[in-house]
């Protein structure tokens, strides 16, 4: 018969049989977090990305570019508002600065302003319909309620937009509105993970 081993003599022969991360592996581990911390910098501050990038060795330059290129292409949403649009324009220069196929990086940029540009004409029409439609439909509702229970208030102007129950619905409807424009930046922000 066999000798019979505890568990942590099994554990131990196990880890001995595993083999060590790559040389590779070790320097993603250090320089991709490196190159988010320097994106963040590079949005929050008024930093020169192409001096800080300038700081590194090329054999760990592309994993601090990994890391940049990640927080950058993230930090890309659709503009709501200004600071939204502040932030888009930094980020894809951040970008444009960071990618070495510029023209693959200008085509996807092309695309991202034209959902860019819906969003914030045809966009803002919609939402501006479905908002009217939505606070009539409410209103109309409330009315009914009303008129049901028979209320004292039937004639008093009711303010629909203060009520939590319309804030929930106009959120609801926001975020469908929202989610065909995010559908399309989300395939563009894809391409610009995959692009050289």
């Amino acid at each position: 018969m066999g000798d019979i081993k505890s568990a942590a003599e099994i554990a131990r022969e196990k880890v001995e049989k595993l083999e060590g991360p790559t040389d590779e592996e070790r320097l993603r581990w250090k320089y991709v977090p490196e190159g988010e911390k320097l994106a963040a910098n590079y949005l929050k501050q008024n930093i020169n990305l192409v001096a800080e990038l300038g700081n590194y060795d090329k054999k760990v330059l592309a994993y601090v570019k990994e890391g940049a290129s990640e927080i950058l292409v993230r930090n890309i949403n659709l503009p709501r508002n200004d600071l939204a649009k502040k932030t888009n324009k930094k980020a894809m220069e951040g970008l444009k600065t960071i990618k070495k196929d510029k023209v693959a990086v200008e085509n996807i940029f092309s695309g991202i302003r034209n959902i860019f540009k819906h969003y914030a004409e045809q966009g803002e029409q919609q939402r501006k319909q479905a908002y009217a439609s939505l606070k009539a439909d409410f209103e109309a509702r409330v009315r009914q309620a009303m008129q049901q229970q028979l209320s004292p208030l039937i004639g008093m102007k009711i303010d629909v937009e203060r009520e939590p129950q319309f804030q929930e619905e106009w959120r609801r409807l926001q975020i469908q509105l929202d989610g065909q424009y995010l559908k399309l930046l989300d395939e563009y922000k894809q391409e610009l993970v995959a692009s050289a």
